[in-house]
């Protein structure tokens, strides 16, 4: 099948004119600006500056354009993966109310599968193809690089989730060069700077002996028949060392995430338990984890604290019984907003060595200064006193 971008069709047709009337015809397609930039997987890349038509491997990318297309972090997408829809509806929500145009983004499903449509990227006229790090073998695998790169549409990688601490800065300068964002990029990377700093700064002289082992539950209840996934070194597990705590994953396997047995988890009996939660009621009806987002409520937090904490075996655990029975927003793990977990975590490890440091206030500011939403719901919650 032969494949053309429209793109490389009209300059074919303007220089096809040229020559037959004898003129001298430039392209608007000929004449765009470039920029060169090396992605987070160490490619060289030659991307559309200021690009018009981009596409998203996942749908929460959002979360980081919207720092930097404040006025409309949509006005650039035209395909996107159905993620953010199923996910996270109540962010999905908040946005559509605001940007109505949102329902028209094309889903295109996962790039890494069979199904996925070529033909469908081209012919929206893609000028860029952004994807996760974390699937860079997924891409290599599936020919996706390969067949995009004939298409002569050029792909992006970037990383939030993978090495989030590591990667975060450098994925939003490379999305600001991009999108000729740069100021933008620049404040918000500021920003972010200074509030993972307000918890480093305080931690430093903490030592070892000293730190609580924690234990965090990866999307605490998604599946109520099955536990559990936890984090290693990176992500959320990263998040937990640099907060002042000792990640229990750290130790056991390197990398993102691994499953352990509920089992090992009675017997280590970790000082801080921690879950992760978001708005999966509608991806999966049954489940019995904590509801996190923009349209959560404290009561019904509580009530899936109280749940999560009365599993088989939980509630014999010291973290349960002292109070230090935890859950936070899951999305935080595939976002620049983590600052806002780290604070939390920091907060929860040390109550009064952070008693002035307020996450949701930063979060709240967050929004005002950056996001064209609003900030409503809940992001994280503590098992009630009274258990």
């Amino acid at each position: 099948m032969k494949i053309t971008k429209l793109k490389a069709a009209a300059t074919g047709f303007a220089a096809t004119l040229a020559m037959t009337v004898g003129l001298t015809v430039v392209s608007n397609v000929a004449l765009a600006d470039k920029v060169t930039i090396t992605d987070i997987a160490g490619r060289t890349v030659k991307v559309e500056k200021n690009p018009e038509k981009i596409v998203l491997g996942e749908g929460r990318m959002i979360y980081s354009i919207a720092v930097l297309d404040r006025e409309n972090p949509f006005k650039r997408v035209v395909g996107w993966k159905d993620d953010l829809i199923n996910y996270d509806p109540d962010a999905y929500r908040k946005y559509m109310a605001r940007f109505p145009e949102v329902a028209k983004i094309e889903n295109l499903g996962s790039p890494y599968a069979a199904e996925y449509s070529l033909e469908t990227v081209i012919s929206l006229d893609t000028d860029v193809v952004f994807l996760n790090l974390g699937n860079l073998l997924k891409a290599e695998e599936s020919g996706l690089l390969d067949k995009l790169d004939k298409a002569g549409i050029p792909v992006v990688f970037l990383d939030f989730r993978q090495r989030p601490t590591q990667h975060t800065v450098p994925s939003l300068q490379i999305l600001g060069r991009i999108f000729d964002e740069r100021d933008n990029a620049d404040e918000f990377v500021d920003y972010y700077q200074k509030n993972m700093m307000t918890v480093f700064s305080r931690i430093a002289e903490i030592k070892d002996e000293d730190k609580p082992v924690v234990f965090i539950e990866n999307a605490a209840g998604y599946n109520p028949d099955k536990c559990c996934t936890t984090y290693g070194s990176a992500n959320l597990g990263r998040l937990v060392d640099l907060a002042g705590g000792l990640n229990w994953g750290t130790k056991k396997f390197p990398g993102l995430k691994g499953k352990v047995n509920p089992e090992v988890i009675f017997t280590d009996d970790p000082d801080i338990i921690m879950g992760t939660g978001a708005n999966w009621s509608e991806a999966q009806p049954d489940t019995m984890a904590v509801l996190f987002g923009y349209e959560a409520s404290e009561d019904l937090v509580n009530e899936r604290l109280v749940a999560l904490a009365g599993r088989k075996g939980w509630s014999e655990l010291k973290a349960v019984k002292s109070g230090r029975f935890h859950s936070i927003y899951h999305q935080f793990y595939n976002s620049p907003y983590h600052f806002v977990a780290l604070q939390t975590f920091a907060k929860w490890f040390y109550p009064e060595k952070f008693a002035d440091l307020d996450p949701e206030a930063t979060f709240v500011e967050l929004h005002d200064k950056f996001l064209p939403i609003d900030y409503s719901g809940v992001f994280w919650g503590s098992l009630p006193a009274t258990q």
